[in-house]
């Protein structure tokens, strides 16, 4: 079992940079492939970026913008989000994955097995 808390969600202008974090308790962090999702007020979450085993992943709306990362002695996973814009406002999840992914991968939100709680980013136009 593994707990997540997200944090550094805040309220930015268009063109600001915010930094989350994604903090991990429990098993060895450092295993886990990990996801960050968003989803805004009446939409599905979707995908923003992973970083697995194999890499670095990212959406097409965060390319070029969004950087993720992680520190494993701090059991932490961060996504460093520049040029932000209004679209990118929602509430922002981190999730984890033990092993391999199924056919669908790293970019399906059902392949996670633990969620945090989120933290919420508005950009101001």
């Amino acid at each position: 079992q593994v707990q997540l808390v997200e944090s550094g969600g805040g309220l930015v202008q268009a063109g600001g940079s915010l930094r989350l974090s994604c903090a991990a308790s429990g098993r060895t962090f450092s295993n886990y492939n990990v996801g960050w999702f968003r989803q805004a007020p009446g939409k599905d979450r979707e995908f923003v970026a992973c970083i697995t085993w194999s890499g670095t992943d990212y959406a097409d709306s965060g390319k070029g913008r969004f950087t993720i990362s992680r520190d494993n002695a701090k059991n932490t996973v961060y996504l460093q989000m520049n040029s932000l814009k209004p679209e990118d406002t929602a509430v922002y999840y981190c999730a984890a994955h033990l092993g391999r992914f199924g056919i669908t991968g790293p970019r399906v939100r059902y392949n996670y097995d633990y969620w945090g709680q989120g933290t919420q980013v508005t950009v101001s136009s």
